[in-house]
């Protein structure tokens, strides 16, 4: 089957969508072609007819100036959206927009300048100079990674949980008897600050050279004040100092404190931690996105979730919380009254939530290596896409899933979810985004957007999928705002597949 290398944007759709015409009819600036396709990967002309060469950038003939980089002849530029959408969902975030042989253009700002084909990139920035211009030449680039989800603040090794699941222990027979989150908080509490920004950072480096450039990071191993804006504070000093961009979350309500109940864990949560998030938050000491609360049969009924939830949207506060992992507990229900922001886990979440969900354009994200890791059914990910719920990924990072790879992520939710490798790069860019809200500046590779971006050494960005663990020798740089972040030199001398 021919495959073209005019560089017009292609639409890549599901197996047996035949010759239905695809997404990707541009954005402002410029129109852009689409093709069809017949199977995943397979391109084919526009219904038979002559190529069209057109460039997804509008821009005069000529761009002088300074830029900080150009990436040039790339073989495919996995754009994921075109038009500005805010998340891909239903049979849009199975056609993502690609564009081949192509280049673009980051800005001295961080942000894209110019997207399209490479001949005309050239030849309107030929009078234009750049800090750096690298050579995609038989190389993929696609946006950033966005993991939405993560612990990976804590001190304490929990390896000797893992056998103790293998051997049949469940996640709460750990935790009731005095291990799981409660072992991580005794550990955090005694760690010392700069302990705990040390291998904070050093897990983000990690994060980062797996093609994560966006992560959710939570506080959640504190349960008390002190700890908790202890955890906030790493989170914050990496913010500042670290090229990783970086969503936080007050999670002080991840488990329930030893010597308090529920109710009375709740009532200090609202009374002293929040008022006092509010208060950092008006220093810029410390600026808290997201609230979370683990709703769960034997932690935070529904009603102790609601108080919370609310009263951290009540400062400003994003709602983004853990539902319906272990019982069916509405969490789902609630968090669509509440306008939440997205929930995570949804192994149990009933039909009733998905609709719910999908109503309210709440984002479910989406965590596959917890039911793999705790032998959990799978999240219904196949209805959910279905529904119109926004579908989105995270690594859940944490001493009881270790997992920092966003592309063994996605590869999870493809085998065990039945994700297509389409959803699976919508979930973990857009959609992901969207869940954190910012989706207008990260998620895409579209203009104005920030220079978030992976380069991969092969022909085919599915190898980032498909190669299981395979990133030592496919990831060849990921760059954050137009600057390289990390360098695979590896990759020039060593064969991706």
């Amino acid at each position: 089957m021919p495959s073209p290398s005019d560089g017009r944007l292609v639409s890549k759709g599901q197996p047996g969508q035949g010759q239905s015409q695809g997404r990707g009819q541009g954005q402002a600036g410029g129109a852009v072609g689409s093709l069809p396709s017949s199977a995943p990967g397979d391109f084919e002309p526009n219904g038979g007819h002559p190529p069209r060469r057109q460039s997804l950038c509008s821009l005069p003939r000529a761009m002088a100036g300074r830029h900080r980089l150009l990436l040039e002849n790339a073989q495919q530029l996995v754009l994921v959206c075109a038009r500005g959408e805010e998340y891909l969902q239903r049979q849009d975030a199975g056609s993502l927009a690609v564009l081949r042989d192509a280049s673009l253009v980051v800005g001295l700002d961080g942000c894209i300048k110019a997207v399209g084909q490479a001949d005309v990139i050239r030849n309107q920035f030929s009078g234009a100079t750049f800090e750096r211009v690298i050579d995609c030449s038989g190389k993929c680039v696609l946006p950033g990674l966005v993991d939405a989800h993560t612990h990976p603040v804590w001190a304490g090794d929990r390896v000797h949980e893992f056998a103790m699941k293998l051997a049949g222990a469940s996640y709460m027979e750990i935790h009731e008897a005095g291990g799981g989150i409660h072992f991580t908080v005794e550990h955090t509490r005694k760690a010392t600050e700069e302990e705990l920004f040390s291998t904070f950072k050093h897990r983000l480096e990690r994060m980062l050279r797996t093609g994560s450039t966006l992560v959710e990071c939570k506080s959640g191993y504190g349960l008390n004040l002190e700890t908790e804006l202890k955890m906030l504070r790493v989170i914050e000093r990496a913010k500042q100092c670290m090229d990783i961009g970086i969503s936080s979350t007050y999670c002080g309500a991840h488990s329930v404190p030893k010597g308090k109940t529920a109710a009375e864990a709740t009532d200090d949560i609202i009374n002293n931690h929040l008022p006092k998030l509010k208060e950092l938050k008006l220093t810029g000491e410390i600026c808290v996105n997201n609230i979370d609360v683990f709703c769960e049969k034997g932690v935070f009924d529904l009603e102790s979730t609601r108080r919370i939830l609310q009263a951290g949207k009540d400062i400003g506060l994003q709602i983004n919380f853990h539902g319906d992992e272990l019982h069916p507990m509405k969490s789902a229900e609630l968090g669509a009254e509440l306008g939440a922001r997205a929930i995570s886990h949804l192994e149990e979440v009933t039909d009733e939530g998905i609709k719910a969900m999908a109503r309210a354009k709440c984002a479910a994200v989406l965590l596959p290596t917890t039911a793999y890791m705790l032998r959990l059914k799978q999240p219904q990910a196949r209805k959910m896409l279905e529904e119109g719920v926004i579908v989105a990924l995270g690594s859940d990072f944490n001493p009881n899933a270790y997992c920092f790879s966003m592309p063994m992520v996605m590869h999870l939710a493809c085998v065990n979810m039945k994700m297509s490798m389409n959803e699976a790069l919508a979930a973990a860019t857009i959609n992901a985004a969207y869940a954190l809200g910012k989706s207008d500046t990260h998620g895409s590779i579209e203009m104005g957007k920030q220079g978030d971006l992976v380069i991969i050494n092969s022909s085919r960005w599915e190898h980032l999928i498909y190669q299981f663990g395979g990133h030592e020798a496919l990831i060849s740089y990921v760059i954050v705002k137009g600057k390289v972040i990390y360098q695979n030199e590896r990759c020039e001398t060593m064969i991706s597949y």
